[in-house]
């Protein structure tokens, strides 16, 4: 596919490095020429200095020929402009990001009248993330799928747990609840178990069900914790306005902490529910005073990752149950993991992984689309969602008589509203939702899991 992105700062990177990567001719419009030299440079792709509200610059990346321009410049207005004049140039899909929480509620009026195909909100969508993780706060990350029929929840294995030392056949055998171990990180080897695969300590483990048969296991662990009753967020921007009000809608206590008075004064408006502290989130002293380690949740979203880092450390020092940092730069990830703090947020990390999997679902418009897509274990694995249409090869078949391909698992079947954790005698049907586990990043069709 013809890509164009305009825009190429944290997020139109991601998705320039990603898309490249995936085999698409990708083109970068951008108004420093410092920012498309490094594009071009690093990622070997066409980059283009120049606004892409500019007819020229559009026409000169090709933008006749484009089957989708995607918007990423830190301007919502001229991103909808931008998609909007391409469209009218030719190009035949467009996706803008849009994060003024003012358009949040005009999502299908923009999309109809300004002729969008996606709108992406990635502080909204990191919000939505780290309050499934508030509400689970046993786990690392929680991915749901299936319209949330299906939860993908990752969580790390400590001394002491039941599942330590025996292999995976045995444990199903012990616990019997409808939960598939469909993935473990070890170090640096990603791994898609079988029943052979023994847990050890240490070991980041991905399990795939319907969320009270996760809950059961957390309890037959002896890890469960309900969901959480107060958080303190560090940093008062966007995430922490959409985070503040969907998590005190659900009766949590939130108190933001942000630097900036005049954005304090804001939050207090918009927030009525949530407790607005002026001062520096990073400062110990007035952590202190704000009693951090009472908490049940620390979040760290200030602006600069160093901040979100050592703040996030400091709460882990004071025991807080539970510490979610977001991190934008790949390089900190390891870092703050071997420090403690496994549950790392990035927003353009979530926003390429739904704009991928729009660009997947366009190139595939005959077999099975993409419905959902999470990258997951650090990006070097997916999880992905599709729907079994009438090409999807062999339908009806019993799974011990299929030959899949190595690295690939069908970790849950959604049928009819019921979830299905599949065995050798289950099979897939027309209009499943399947969801699949991956150590591939180029997957496109739910036939790419089967042997030819």
């Amino acid at each position: 596919m013809k890509i164009i992105i305009v825009g190429i700062g944290k997020v139109g990177y991601t998705l320039a490095k990603h898309l490249s990567a995936e085999g698409n001719d990708v083109a970068v419009i951008d108004k420093s020429q410092e920012a498309a030299d490094k594009g071009g440079d690093s990622l070997d792709i066409m980059c283009l200095r120049g606004s892409g509200l500019s007819t020229r610059a559009l026409l000169d990346a090709g933008v006749r020929e484009t089957d989708l321009i995607i918007a990423t410049t830190p301007s919502d207005e001229i991103n909808m402009l931008c998609c909007l004049t391409a469209k009218r140039l030719g190009a035949k899909h467009t996706v803008a990001r849009i994060r003024d929480p003012e358009y949040a509620h005009e999502v299908s009026v923009l999309k109809q009248e300004l002729g969008l195909n996606m709108i992406i909100n990635p502080e909204l969508e990191a919000a939505n993330e780290i309050g499934r993780v508030l509400r689970f706060p046993t786990a690392i990350n929680v991915e749901t799928f299936a319209a949330r029929k299906v939860e993908l929840v990752a969580f790390r294995v400590v001394k002491g747990d039941k599942i330590v030392g025996k292999n995976l056949a045995g444990i199903m055998n012990d616990i019997k609840f409808p939960i598939l171990f469909c993935t473990a990180v070890r170090g640096d080897e990603v791994i898609i178990p079988d029943g052979n695969f023994v847990p050890a300590e240490g070991d980041l483990m991905y399990i795939a069900g319907k969320p009270s048969a996760i809950t059961d296991f957390f309890k037959y662990e002896g890890k469960y914790q309900k969901q959480v009753k107060t958080a303190v967020i560090v940093g008062g921007g966007r995430i922490a306005y959409y985070l503040g009000l969907g998590m005190s809608r659900l009766g949590m206590k939130i108190k933001i902490i942000e630097q900036n008075k005049k954005r304090c004064q804001e939050l207090d408006e918009l927030l009525p529910d949530c407790i607005i502290i002026h001062g520096d989130g990073t400062d110990e002293q007035i952590l202190e005073e704000e009693h951090l380690e009472a908490a049940g949740a620390v979040v760290t979203l200030t602006g600069r990752d160093e901040e979100n880092l050592l703040t996030a450390l400091y709460a882990s020092r004071l025991r807080v149950p539970k510490v979610i940092a977001k991190i934008n730069r790949g390089n900190y990830e390891g870092i703050i993991k071997e420090m403690g703090v496994d549950s790392i947020i990035s927003p353009k990390n979530i926003t390429a992984a739904q704009i991928i999997r729009y660009v997947r679902a366009l190139r595939n418009t005959i077999g099975s689309n993409v419905e959902t897509l999470h990258k997951i274990a650090d990006g070097r694995a997916e999880a992905l969602e599709f729907v079994a249409g009438e090409s999807t090869w062999n339908l009806g078949v019993p799974f011990k008589d299929i030959r899949f391909k190595k690295n690939f698992l069908v970790a849950a079947i959604v049928r009819n509203g019921n979830i299905i954790i599949p065995t050798g005698n289950d099979c897939i049907m027309a209009k499943d939702n399947v969801i699949v586990i991956s150590r591939s990043s180029n997957v496109n069709d739910l036939n790419d899991v089967f042997e030819v």
